[in-house]
């Protein structure tokens, strides 16, 4: 039997996220962010419950080619553009559309001689200073990209630094400055990402951008999506494989970071670093094990934790054991690690198993 360590991915739930957007969003058009392999929750199970997007996103052209090989005809928007000419005629015979932030972008494609597909991207650099022209370029740039063969839509975009903090101000004047600079150019506007979706209602304009949200996770440090009325659609499990009584004074796991100060119940799962739990966990972060909020008891190894079980008597060799995800929130166990909860669903390894549910 195979080792009893996976990712459910709870394809319903990602429907009711997306559903949620919409009602957050409801003069929105929604843009599905799936980079990172659907934010590590795995394109191929995440893309049937995502065919109602009006449009898909990603990174590169390696991730719009799997896509492609999926078998879907939604549109895709590349986010980064492309940085090669040769990659052009790539983008081209996947129908990509793309982002274009950087003139070197525009002169690419007018040496090629026409545009990948219909509708083209305008990236602004709003104050991110990331990606995106110069807003005083802003009108030069859009009236290139209408002069290229192909073109008949040239939308606008920027991209927030700050729209999860609770200070309002710098998402305000990135907000101004983006409207300032595309004043009077024809186009749909696309600035709201998961956290403008929530907290920066004037943001929403003609599209939204649903990333980490859409996966039922929070973009905000505080708190967890559930509050937000949507659902984790990961849950990672794994079960006990061991149970030792361990005496008081001892010490449990690498560099004896853990001492008992009591005769301990102690639970040994088969997760560790090797899969993508984080190393970076402390004593007392919490698992669920057979439902019961248990701890972690000692450093996180390559293959196994160890759990305090006190909180959960009747466990036993076999008992569930839950690391994120559904009844633990996986916003919780990140702040725990030291780390956001966009990196721990985006680490999990080759070796554990995904099952859609």
């Amino acid at each position: 039997m195979a080792r009893n360590t996976l990712a459910r991915i709870d394809t319903r739930a990602l429907s009711h996220n997306l559903a949620r957007i919409r009602e957050l969003a409801p003069d929105s058009r929604v843009m599905a962010v799936v980079k990172a392999d659907a934010y590590g929750h795995r394109l191929d199970l995440c893309l049937p419950a995502l065919a109602s997007a009006d449009l898909l996103a990603v990174a590169t052209l390696e991730e719009a080619r799997a896509i492609r090989r999926l078998g879907t005809g939604q549109a895709i928007l590349l986010l980064e553009g492309v940085s090669h000419d040769e990659d052009l005629a790539v983008a081209d015979e996947l129908g990509l559309e793309l982002t274009v932030h950087h003139v070197a972008q525009i002169e690419a494609l007018e040496r090629y001689g026409r545009s990948t597909s219909p509708r083209l991207w305008l990236k602004i650099d709003s104050g991110m200073h990331r990606l995106g022209v110069p807003p005083e370029q802003a009108a030069a740039c859009h009236a290139r990209l209408r002069r290229l063969v192909g073109v008949e839509q040239v939308n606008l975009m920027s991209h927030f630094a700050r729209a999860d903090e609770a200070d309002p101000a710098p998402t305000a004047r990135q907000m101004q400055r983006f409207e300032q600079a595309v004043e009077g150019l024809e186009g749909e506007r696309c600035l709201a990402n998961s956290a403008a979706i929530v907290a920066h209602p004037g943001s929403r304009a003609d599209w939204v951008r649903a990333g980490i949200l859409l996966y039922g996770i929070s973009p905000f440090e505080d708190g967890h999506a559930g509050e937000l009325g949507f659902r984790p659609v990961m849950t990672l499990v794994s079960e006990l494989i061991a149970i030792n009584e361990v005496a008081a004074g001892e010490a449990i796991g690498y560099g004896a970071r853990f001492r008992t100060e009591r005769d301990l119940r102690v639970g040994v799962a088969s997760i560790g670093y090797g899969d993508g739990y984080p190393r970076s966990l402390v004593d007392g972060s919490p698992v669920l094990v057979d439902g019961h909020r248990c701890a972690l008891a000692g450093r996180v190894s390559m293959d196994m934790i160890t759990i305090d079980l006190t909180a959960c008597p009747g466990a036993s060799i076999g008992s569930p054991v839950v690391l994120w995800g559904d009844g633990l929130p996986v916003e919780e166990v990140a702040r725990h690690a030291g780390t956001i909860p966009y990196e721990l669903v985006c680490r999990i390894t080759r070796r554990v198993r995904y099952r859609g549910c």
